[in-house]
């Protein structure tokens, strides 16, 4: 298709400059040029259409046939798309795009097929590559960008961000192409291309994690806290992976009694063992991945059985000894030096926190309690006003916790965040849609009729018939699934964090709908595979990737080149989609009794021990995250037998003060009604959403009109702006709606 693009783009020009290339002409004649090429974009012919548009997509990937090296084609891939969009060539492509998404031919074309191929979507993905090649080449800055081009980022940003005379926000629309997908309307919609637009649209539009943080420090500003005394994503930078859980070093002391013959040097080999723990520290800091072999099928099916059996699959995957000889003294001291001293993270306490300590205190020594009130400490001994002092300075109060659920919080309603969500407020299923292609993008997922087909944009009209085209076809398609993974993955933590920032019920309202969605056991589920395997893949050719194969002469494929892959030693790509979905799961489940008694349900501490065995700090902080919530209600027999995973966690996790996680004494591992917990969650966030989205109501027993004539009689207010999208309302809300009269008229 490369070829193909260039192919069109050099007829077009040719017919339009004669005897010059299009890195030799002027920024005035560039632009004329485009301006033509859009003017030849508005004709009837579909094929000519596909031509020019295919024409655009070359300038927009650089004009490698003008370029030397691949810092060129980057270089002029975004100078182009900077002109491009200056001209109004997203405008342009954004009614094409319409065009395509309402094209019913199209649409029972693709149903009535048997088997959909990527000649199906050929229209829909040129139009995405060029949009998104736009997108991501005007999103990142640089200091070089011109003030002309920094201004056409921030206009960029708020055209994508809001809505414009009579279209809906890009996202929006994007959101409707993914849930009109998994309904099967469309299936011949390119999944993996709209997923990958519709996380750098966000992206843009609402900012990255950097940006995140940045507005995390204005608004705690705005509210007068106390600024953040620490970075989490610096912090997490300077941690060193710990070693993963090991059958000798995990079991309790009974199980590793020493045989009678050797009781007597006891003390010694207990001062040996503390000797090899400072050694495997050490052996730690070497190669991250030299010492880990992927587990066979039945090592892996063993080792969801029980802790044990888990804890010795780790054991054999050491190839080399697990804990070398001990060093000298001296070398031993040399190494400790390098490393800082103390616990990573400063400790924290919640409000509620102190009010239990507070409530349990004066019920001991005076007998009553006095409800929230934190500082009367009148009747209390010297020690408790000590503690209570040490409490108060580690508290950190968030941004939501003022003015929560009350017309008096705060709340930025002209935030992009803010506009998106009042969108896909009405969009329920969208969540339903992302956990559906997560899914059958996941790589423990079975083949199923009933799934969904999110390989429609990668297989060929014709199958593969050598063997060699067999394997390039497969790699093809695992690459597929993980790009679509690291787009859902990466899109719904960001919205969630931004949902956070903006308004604790928003953040709440997409959470419950993930879980009641069943996002919890799906993440699971993902993990319940070897992921040492799945970070170490290597579904890449490197020659074919973009924009090395518009350089370089591509060389023959063979069996044993694909075999070999690349020279990298994990995919950052894995690596990246495993850190987001753990996240995820550390966002549905953190001061969730309800939920976090699901990961025990589901047997969830065995799989994220597992990911231990990827030897990555930022990953084993989010797995230690989640297996320190729940083990106080693993039992005791658990917390002796893991004892190193528990050292782990004290190691590289938060401490939070009165959190009694390692003996499970705390009163909230007691039995409790979950469903009430999650049923009152959901009255508030009713009742928010009712508050902020909805009109008020003059009573709650107002009479209802019956009459037809007079309903429809009555004059609605409606937005200066709905008779511009009023055609838009009712495709969405009306007639993509199915309507069953039959069932409709048998009810009444």
């Amino acid at each position: 298709e490369f070829t193909t693009n260039r192919r069109c783009f050099e007829e077009d020009f040719k017919t339009q400059v004669q005897a010059k290339e299009w890195l030799e002409l002027e920024e005035d004649a560039q632009k004329a040029y485009v301006m033509g090429l859009l003017d030849r974009l508005e004709v009837v012919s579909r094929e000519r259409r596909l031509k020019v548009a295919r024409a655009v997509l070359y300038l927009a990937q650089g004009t490698f046939g003008e370029c030397d090296s691949e810092v060129d084609v980057l270089h002029w891939s975004r100078y182009n798309c900077f002109l491009l969009y200056q001209m109004g060539t997203f405008s342009a492509f954004l009614e094409l795009l319409h065009m395509e998404i309402d094209n019913s031919q199209a649409c029972s074309s693709a149903l009535r097929k048997p088997a959909i191929s990527i000649a199906d979507s050929t229209e829909l993905r040129v139009l995405l590559s060029v949009m998104y090649l736009l997108v991501e080449n005007i999103r990142l800055e640089r200091e070089t960008d011109s003030c002309r081009w920094r201004t056409a980022r921030e206009t960029f940003r708020t055209e994508l961000s809001f809505s414009m005379h009579n279209e809906e926000p890009f996202a929006l629309l994007l959101f409707s192409m993914v849930t009109k997908f998994c309904s099967g309307l469309a299936p011949h919609f390119p999944i993996k291309k709209v997923l990958l637009l519709l996380w750098k649209v966000v992206m843009f539009t609402l900012g990255g994690f950097e940006h995140l943080q940045v507005l995390k420090i204005q608004k705690r500003a705005e509210l007068g806290l106390p600024p953040l005394t620490e970075d989490s994503i610096q912090v997490v930078k300077s941690m060193r992976a710990a070693s993963p859980p090991s059958y000798t070093l995990d079991l309790g002391e009974s199980q590793l009694a020493p045989p009678p013959s050797k009781l007597r040097g006891r003390r010694g080999s207990r001062r040996q063992l503390l000797t090899k723990q400072d050694s495997l520290d050490i052996y730690n800091e070497r190669d991250l991945f030299k010492t880990e072999e992927p587990a066979t099928e039945e090592e892996e099916e063993s080792a969801g059985d029980g802790e044990r059996t888990l804890d010795g699959e780790l054991d054999l995957l050491e190839q080399d000894p697990l804990v070398p000889p001990p060093p000298s003294q001296a070398s031993l001291s040399a190494e400790r030096v390098a490393f800082p001293k103390g616990l990573p993270w400063a400790p924290k306490v919640r409000q509620k926190d102190i009010e239990h300590f507070l409530e349990m205190s004066r019920n001991k020594f005076i007998g009553f309690t006095l409800g929230q009130d934190t500082d009367t400490l009148v009747g209390l001994p010297r020690p408790i006003h000590e503690s209570v002092k040490t409490l108060k300075q580690v508290t950190r109060v968030g941004s939501q916790s003022s003015g929560i659920g009350t017309n008096q919080g705060k709340f930025d309603y002209q935030s992009p965040s803010y506009w998106l969500f009042y969108q896909v407020h009405s969009v329920f299923p969208l969540q339903i849609a992302l956990l559906k292609i997560l899914l059958a993008a996941a790589p423990t997922s079975k083949a199923k009729t009933d799934s969904i087909n999110i390989l429609a944009d990668v297989l060929p009209e014709e199958m593969p018939i050598t063997v060699l085209q067999s394997m390039k076809l497969g790699i093809d398609v695992n690459r597929h699934k993980e790009i679509i993974v690291k787009s859902i993955s990466a899109l719904l933590l960001l919205l969630l964090k931004h949902f956070r920032l903006n308004h604790i019920y928003q953040f709440e309202y997409v959470s419950q709908h993930l879980v009641f969605a069943n996002c919890i056991p799906l993440i699971l589920k993902f993990f319940n595979q070897n992921i040492l395997s799945y970070i170490t893949a290597k579904n890449s050719i490197s020659v074919l990737d973009y924009p090395c194969c518009t350089i370089q002469d591509l060389p023959e494929l063979t069996t044993e080149s694909l075999e070999a892959g690349d020279n990298n030693q994990f995919c950052w790509r894995n690596l990246f989609s495993c850190i987001n979905l753990l996240r995820l799961l550390n966002k549905l489940t953190k001061w969730k009794h309800s939920r976090t008694m699901m990961l025990v349900v589901f047997k969830s501490a065995p799989i994220l021990k597992r990911a231990l065995k990827v030897k990555q700090a930022m990953l084993q902080l989010y797995v230690l995250k989640l297996l320190k919530i729940q083990t106080k209600y693993l039992g005791r027999q658990w917390r002796k037998s893991n004892m190193k995973t528990m050292s782990a966690i004290y190691q590289k996790v938060r401490h939070r003060m009165n959190d009694d996680w390692a003996y499970g004494n705390d009163i909230d591992a007691r039995p409790w009604d979950f469903q009430a917990e999650e049923c009152t969650l959901r009255a508030n966030i009713e009742a928010f959403n009712s508050r902020r989205y909805d009109k008020p109501q003059d009573s709650e027993f107002s009479p209802v009109d019956n009459c037809l004539q007079s309903v429809l009689g009555q004059r609605l207010d409606l937005p200066e702006d709905f008779h511009y999208s009023y055609e838009l309302w009712l495709e969405r809300e009306v007639f993509s709606q199915p309507i069953c009269w039959e069932e409709l008229l048998q009810n009444h």
